[in-house]
């Protein structure tokens, strides 16, 4: 049949709704304790589902012996009892090295939940990630053309059986059919086959409409998003639903929870030059309608991305455009934030990023060189203006640091924590307590009250090759700084 699409897109409908973490960037990264165990753990998630998730853990110092893994829901009834877990397996070459797969039969935000096995005893830890029908695969090639002879054979086995019924089921034992008889045959034949071509064509036409109208409510679609200027100074942002959204009770425009003490974060990069940065977060002036009075603003074309954590721990990603005067009203306040660069197309890449106080932050280089598709650890360091590891630090919103990456053509965005890409309200929703939240936010990189180091590290992995630029955001003696880098990634 046509493009073999009968079995492709009937597993497309049997898909259950999914979600989408980011912009273009799916997979989780997270650094965290597990007791006195330090890993790094990346979940690449499956496009579609059903779907198979591959976890990939990496013990960073005490020696690990084993990992069972097993998959629950975050929040709900789903998270008191999870499944038999399953061992990880461990690399032969690498003994800190750890691989397992965990299906994923329905969308939803969920928890990978990790005992881990070492020289210093048992420890627990939980990672959250998020389920999404993200698209549909096309057919195996191979599959397709082996369905494509079946089907021809039962084809002309039923041409072949209304042919023989009509010329011989009249005629006696032993007794060829007459013409007339083979006539009326081979007639028969023609349009038995002309029938099943029909019934084939007008089913493949009634598939493809009814996968078509379905689109919307099985596979993922961020949630719209209004963006418009008023009384020349006033951002004022409207959530709305998409279809995917709007089947879910859990997604309703009431059902948002604080994310590092803010309902939204909204971030805007003026483009194509990408020379203007601006972190903001708007309050709720009612049910899915934000606003905020802008500080001083370049006028320009801006990206909009706004992101926000529902109730169930699943982050949306919204993103719209808007073109704005030059807004010089009032000064930023609380933790607003906005940075200045060079335009991305006539920069270098560069490890090293001036700070408006006079210091400067550094791109630490890893081990490994910057791919696509590799979980890295992104490390960078803070100097003062003696060119000293500064000593002033200290956590801006709960965290040692914010890294937002863009991809130079829009279609990746990622806001990361020390702790990983995962949301920070997701992890809290892991906790059973409010005191073990609190010890939870102490073992996480950067969850500290005191003094920080100069050093902040961002567990990623940059999901294509191309240009990125990237928003590294600290605060230092009461005022948040922004380093600013490009970098180009390799295949």
């Amino acid at each position: 049949m046509k493009r073999a699409l009968l079995l492709s897109v009937f597993s497309m409908l049997l898909l259950p709704f999914a979600c989408l973490a980011h912009v273009g960037s799916p997979d989780i990264f997270y650094e965290g304790n597990a007791g006195p165990y330090r890993l790094f753990v990346t979940v690449r998630t499956p496009a579609m589902i059903p779907g198979i998730a591959e976890i990939e853990v990496r013990s960073l110092d005490e020696k690990v012996t084993g990992i069972d893994i097993a998959l629950s829901r975050i929040v709900g009834e789903g998270s008191k009892n999870a499944p038999p877990p399953d061992r990880m397996d461990r690399m032969s070459g690498d003994p800190s090295y750890f691989t397992g797969r965990l299906w994923l039969m329905e969308s939803g935000a969920y928890q990978v939940r990790m005992e881990v096995l070492g020289e210093r005893g048992k420890a627990e830890m939980a990672v959250p990630i998020a389920a999404a029908a993200r698209t549909t695969l096309p057919m195996q090639k191979a599959l397709g053309v082996l369905l494509v002879g079946l089907m021809t054979v039962l084809m002309l086995a039923l041409v072949s059986i209304f042919g023989a019924a009509v010329r011989e089921s009249q005629v006696e034992p032993g007794v060829a059919p007459s013409q007339a008889q083979v006539g009326r045959g081979r007639v028969t034949m023609a349009a038995t086959a002309v029938v099943i071509l029909v019934i084939l064509f007008l089913g493949n036409w009634w598939w493809n409409a009814e996968a078509a109208a379905r689109k919307d409510l099985m596979l993922y679609k961020q949630p719209p998003i209004e963006a418009a200027l008023s009384d020349g100074n006033t951002l004022v942002l409207k959530m709305g639903l998409s279809q995917w959204h709007d089947r879910r009770k859990d997604m309703m425009l009431d059902k948002i929870i604080p994310d590092h003490g803010h309902l939204m974060h909204v971030f805007l990069v003026r483009m194509p030059e990408m020379d203007r940065f601006y972190h903001l977060h708007p309050d709720r002036t009612a049910q899915g309608t934000f606003a905020e009075k802008l500080p001083a603003v370049s006028k320009g074309d801006y990206q909009i991305f706004a992101d926000v954590v529902r109730e169930s721990g699943f982050a949306d990603t919204m993103t719209a455009r808007i073109t704005l005067p030059e807004v010089t009203d009032q000064a930023l306040s609380g933790d607003d934030s906005s940075a200045s660069a060079t335009p991305i197309a006539s920069v270098e890449q560069k490890t090293t990023a001036a700070l408006e106080d006079g210091g400067s932050a550094e791109w630490v280089p890893g081990v490994q060189p910057i791919r696509a598709q590799t979980a890295m650890l992104l490390r960078f360091r803070v100097l003062d203006h003696a060119g000293k590891p500064a000593t002033d630090l200290e956590p801006y919103m709960g965290m040692a640091g914010h890294l937002v990456i863009v991809k130079k053509d829009l279609s990746v965005f990622a806001h990361v924590h020390p702790s990983g890409s995962a949301p920070m309200a997701a992890i809290m929703l892991l906790q059973k307590n409010a005191a073990n939240a609190v010890d939870a936010m102490n073992d996480m990189p950067g969850m500290q009250e005191a003094a920080l180091p100069p050093e902040v590290t961002f567990p990623y992995g940059f999901p294509r090759p191309g240009q990125y630029r990237l928003f590294v955001q600290v605060k230092r003696s009461g005022r948040i700084e922004t380093a600013i880098f490009d970098t180009t990634v390799a295949p």
